[in-house]
């Protein structure tokens, strides 16, 4: 078994976790796991709000770049990754763990055995007002479309003419996959957007104790109301098989 120390945040989709995370990591030199189920994927990148390569080497960035579209990907998958990860860092570097994937997180403080604690998990998970989160996914999917992501998934599409059900389901990806006209393109993605958002709150609301960290209006301010829940509770202890004992499909 692999036990570490990290810091944990999670939130929504749009909800400003990555750029918090990015701002503390970068103060305490600690490297960075993301806990998002769609960031595995090579060259998913635009479509996906993929932190920028630089980003991802300064931070020695796990869970990103795992597999290629045309391949599966399950909770099990991840946690085999993320075991990898974490024995290839230093034992003193700090880990901060990010993303809007409730299972992985579950996955890491509780462990594969499906037994949930009373009450479950708590962990911090940033707070947005849905007017002000629903402006953000919208500004950051014109962000995407300026950025090119229609190129990308026709380059992808031509790299990997057949995706995994994974992959193929993925929001920014399924609508052009799909062949909708792409005037509403645009605003399908916005609404399934939307509603992976509330989702997400949902989960963490009943399957987490959600130590509730509301945004602020700059990243620094996120990232300082974050830092102050991490010294009032963290860091946390999780936990993760030997990497080679994981099964590759196992779905937690």
């Amino acid at each position: 078994m692999i036990r570490r120390a990290a810091y944990l945040l999670a939130g929504a989709t749009a909800s400003g976790k990555s750029a918090a995370a990015a701002q503390l990591a970068r103060e305490m030199g600690a490297a960075v796991l993301s806990a998002d189920s769609m960031l595995v994927y090579r060259g998913m990148d635009v479509g996906t709000a993929k932190p920028p390569a630089s980003e991802r080497a300064e931070f020695d960035m796990g869970g990103v770049d795992v597999v290629t579209p045309a391949e599966h990907f399950s909770s099990g998958a991840w946690l085999r990754a993320a075991a990898a990860w974490l024995a290839g860092l230093p034992a003193d570097r700090p880990v901060v763990v990010v993303g809007g994937t409730g299972l992985y997180f579950s996955a890491l403080l509780r462990g594969l055995d499906r037994r949930w604690t009373n009450p479950p998990p708590a962990y911090p998970v940033l707070q947005a007002e849905r007017p002000v989160l629903h402006a953000r996914i919208a500004a950051r999917l014109d962000t995407m479309f300026l950025d090119g992501l229609a190129a990308e998934v026709a380059a992808l599409r031509e790299a990997y003419p057949v995706w995994s059900d994974t992959a193929s389901a993925a929001i920014g990806y399924k609508e052009f996959i799909d062949g909708l006209p792409l005037a509403e393109v645009r605003e399908r993605i916005l609404v399934r957007t939307r509603q992976l958002a509330k989702r997400q709150d949902t989960w963490f609301r009943h399957q987490a104790t959600p130590l509730w960290v509301p945004i602020g209006a700059t990243a620094g301010e996120t990232a300082a109301r974050v830092r102050r829940v991490w010294d009032a509770h963290g860091p946390w202890t999780v936990t993760l098989p030997d990497s080679d004992s994981v099964p590759f499909g196992a779905d937690i």
